[in-house]
């Protein structure tokens, strides 16, 4: 065997890791899980759920939703800091403070393999439920929906993040020529194939309120709609956001949470503003977000955690007074939350990620709190959005969301103000970093700030060096990463 063909096989292996060890979720939560494995050659009816169960499952883990996420999508924005001790790098979130990471970080390599593999388990998903001729018809169709709706959700991610990447859809094959196997699809590619998955979601996705309490998480057609509207605003494809956009808002399945730091408390899981979110329920055997809350908790004498993804003093400078989403997004040091817990003027930094807090009584090393992907207020915002680009209603999805953090209504409302008005309401929901690379406006505001964000590079992270070593080079670095 050739080197080529050896570095075949381990890249092959690397794609393969889900279908050798996965877990199933059997009990009457659906994430709630037992460990148990299903062979490739063994396989029934009765199972097809689970294979499902096994792709959000995916959505815990660390690689996917945990540390490294949290570097890329949040630590490398002007929202967030490294925060911890100082000289605790976290391997090297130190780097995405900066922009100085590269092709080697481990946090750019864990993404990668962690989004891929929750594509391999969707794939499984996808392809061996449609071999079960035995399975009640419209049970088929939403299983290979709902799959299909979290392979765009991860595709969606890479895209994002790598610009194009290599479309996988099956197992893949050894025999099949490399260059095939790991060519890289163009960035409309990747996009092309997660509408098509969304739009074959949509049609065949219930909605939120038809499923029963213990399966309130799985993918809906409003959460299908919601993902497939960011997905085109993503592309400036404003008349497919504001038809999207419209047809959830009318939908009458979701409104916004009166009170805005109940989003982000254990008893605002799933409520009206929840479109979609990952079901972190921190019980044993653990099936809670891996480490999720831990490396963002308050670091220090009396604190709980690593102290990692703080908010930045801009961030903080940023909000009205008035607002009410500064002080449900941030915790102080010095106050005492929600559940009784004192931030002591001992911990290191001198404010935290209030929407990571798990209450007091949690497993910290499991996250025991949902984790908030799509809600209704960004569906008011990209309905703003798409309105100010078509010309439309701007300011009433707009003020909505504003009256709700408390703050007064905006008459005749900017671009700038939508965009403002995305930053305080999602802020640490992951958004931030690719925002201003959409909006053109990455380098004007980050290298405001001293971050030295470089056109023609910083719009997309690198590829990770070891997948390119695997490939024996066929993977190509993305431009000025080489």
């Amino acid at each position: 065997m050739n080197r080529i063909d050896k570095n075949l096989n381990k890249y092959v292996c690397c794609l393969l890791i889900s279908l050798y060890a996965i877990h199933f979720s059997c009990s009457d939560k659906f994430l709630e899980t037992n460990a148990n494995e299903i062979t490739i050659d063994a396989i029934s009816a009765e199972q097809a759920v689970e294979l499902v169960n096994s792709t959000y499952n995916i959505l815990l883990s660390w690689q996917v939703s945990s540390f490294s996420w949290n570097a890329i999508s949040s630590i490398a924005s002007d929202d967030a800091d490294k925060g911890s001790d100082p000289g605790d790098t976290g391997a090297d979130k130190h780097l995405f403070d900066i922009l100085a990471h590269d092709a080697t970080s481990i946090s750019i390599a864990e993404v990668w393999e962690g989004h891929y593999n929750g594509i391999q388990r969707a794939n499984q998903a996808i392809n061996r439920i449609k071999l079960f001729d035995d399975l009640d018809l419209e049970l088929r169709h939403r299983l290979i929906g709902e799959a299909k709706f979290l392979r765009a959700l991860f595709y969606f991610r890479l895209v994002q993040t790598y610009g194009g990447v290599p479309i996988i859809t099956e197992t893949p094959d050894v025999n099949s020529p490399i260059e095939t196997l790991l060519r890289r699809a163009s960035k409309n590619e990747v996009f092309e194939f997660i509408e098509n998955d969304l739009i074959e979601s949509i049609n065949v996705l219930p909605e939120k309120s038809t499923y029963a309490d213990n399966q309130l998480g799985r993918a809906t057609i409003g959460a299908a709609k919601t993902l497939l509207a960011k997905v085109s605003l993503y592309q400036n494809k404003w008349e497919t956001v504001l038809e999207l956009t419209n047809d959830v808002i009318k939908s009458g399945e979701y409104n916004l949470t009166p009170n805005y730091e109940d989003i982000w408390k254990e008893v605002g899981e799933n409520n009206e503003e929840s479109i979609f979110e990952i079901q972190a329920k921190g019980e044993l055997p653990s099936v809670g977000v891996d480490q999720y809350s831990l490396t963002q908790g308050a670091r220090g004498v009396g604190g709980w955690g690593w102290g990692f993804n703080v908010p930045s003093e801009n961030l903080l400078n940023s909000y009205d007074p008035n607002d009410l989403r500064r002080d449900a997004t941030i915790i102080f040091r010095g106050e005492t939350l929600y559940d009784g817990r004192f931030v002591p003027e001992t911990v290191v930094n001198p404010m935290y990620n209030q929407k990571a807090y798990s209450s007091a009584f949690t497993d910290y090393q499991q996250t025991g709190k949902n984790i908030r992907i799509l809600r209704y207020a960004e569906v008011l915002l990209m309905n703003a959005e798409a309105a100010s680009q078509l010309g439309g209603d701007v300011a009433g999805p707009l003020n909505q969301v504003r009256n709700r953090a408390g703050l007064e209504s905006v008459n005749n409302p900017s671009q700038i103000d939508v965009w403002n008005e995305r930053r305080w309401e999602l802020a640490f929901e992951h958004d931030r970093y690719f925002d201003l690379v959409r909006q053109g406006r990455a380098a004007t505001v980050l290298q405001s700030l001293g971050i030295p964000f470089k056109v023609g590079k910083h719009e997309l992270f690198p590829i990770p060096q070891v997948q390119i070593n695997l490939s024996d080079g066929i993977l190509k670095q993305n431009p000025g990463w080489e």
